[in-house]
């Protein structure tokens, strides 16, 4: 059984008659914490949003798990997640927030699992499960969006920015869910980050793009 996840092969991305991603080829194995790094509009954020079937390539085919895929549907986004730089959280305690994913996939043992995540991104769930989401810093609700994607136990785990105007407790305590994560469930990681010191501390290995393309 082959250890690669995904196989991204020819694989470009056009906006408004601009390519902003041509990737020949782009392979990340299972279990991998991959780093991305690069300046804006290198196609970092670009790839993401593939690599999370939001959005299809204009040319190219993508292998995921030894299936092409043809077309994203809902079962494949449900085993790749997203978090952005910016965290969206609803309007709802934390503990609403963390379970949201796993009402919607019918989960049991919610609170068990609300408990759990919210442990792994270093927030004391007696403290913040009854906490209101505008009673939150940055950090912290950057962590409650993060354990709300952990709580759902993805196959992989994409960060954009994940780190980005945070306070350092925040920015560690994301390195250690990404580590812990890795560890316990053999999550897939891929990371975009401008702090390379970070992104060289957590991931095993790191691409650097450039116009679109990775640089050799």
């Amino acid at each position: 059984m082959s250890n690669i996840l995904y196989k991204l092969s020819g694989v470009t991305q056009c906006y408004s008659d601009k390519t902003v991603l041509n990737l020949d080829d782009f392979t990340v194995s299972k279990g991998a914490i991959i780093g991305l790094a690069g300046h804006n509009g290198s196609g970092k954020s670009t790839l993401m949003r593939i690599l999370a079937f939001l959005e299809s390539p204009v040319s190219g085919e993508i292998i995921f798990d030894g299936k092409k895929i043809e077309t994203a549907d809902i079962q494949l986004r449900r085993k790749v997640t997203l978090l952005t730089q910016e965290p969206y959280l609803l309007k709802r305690t934390v503990a609403g927030n963390v379970a949201y994913g796993l009402e919607l996939r019918g989960a049991t043992h919610i609170e068990s699992k609300v408990r759990e995540s919210l442990s792994l991104v270093g927030l004391e769930p007696d403290i913040f499960m009854s906490r209101q989401w505008y009673e939150l810093s940055g950090g912290e609700a950057q962590r409650v969006a993060l354990a709300a994607r952990l709580a759902i136990n993805p196959m992989v785990l994409l960060l954009d920015e994940p780190t980005a105007s945070l306070d350092r407790e925040s920015t560690l305590l994301i390195h250690e869910a990404a580590v812990k994560v890795r560890e316990k469930y053999g999550t897939t990681l891929v990371i975009v980050s401008h702090d390379y010191l970070w992104l060289e501390d957590v991931a095993d290995k790191i691409i650097t793009f450039s116009q679109g393309k990775i640089k050799n």
